[in-house]
């Protein structure tokens, strides 16, 4: 699974905005060292359970997993700090070693307007 293209992620967003669901949409903000994805890697986590692309993998994604669940709850938005420090990741099985700052952004429904209104159709020559 990948990170989500940025028209994939403003359409599910407003699929979900039209079912009345929150969604966050989790963003590497930064990394520092040897780590899965790079700034501005993706994922989309809906209340439906689901989840679209990915910010990592392994015991990082656990991790923002549980942190979404906790923001869907709370409706509140926060900068998460994940480390994947040698220590951390001998323990886990993990080869990465770097650190990455993860933003959970919370999009609810009555505050969100539709991401989509804002995309301009090409416009007809006719």
């Amino acid at each position: 699974m990948g990170t989500v293209a940025q028209a994939d992620l403003y359409r599910r967003i407003d699929e979900a905005n039209a079912r009345g669901e929150c969604v966050v949409v989790a963003t590497v903000a930064r990394t520092r060292g040897s780590t899965p994805q790079q700034r501005g890697a993706r994922m989309l986590f809906f209340e439906s359970g689901e989840a679209l692309g990915t910010v990592g993998g392994g015991c990082v994604e656990a991790e923002v997993w549980a942190e979404a669940r906790a923001a869907l709850r709370s409706r509140e938005s926060a900068l998460h700090h994940f480390s994947l420090t040698a220590a951390e990741a001998s323990e886990e099985g993990m080869v990465c070693g770097g650190t990455m700052d993860i933003f959970l952004d919370v999009w609810r429904p009555s505050a969100v307007q539709s991401p989509m209104s804002k995309v301009q159709s090409p416009k007809s020559n006719t």
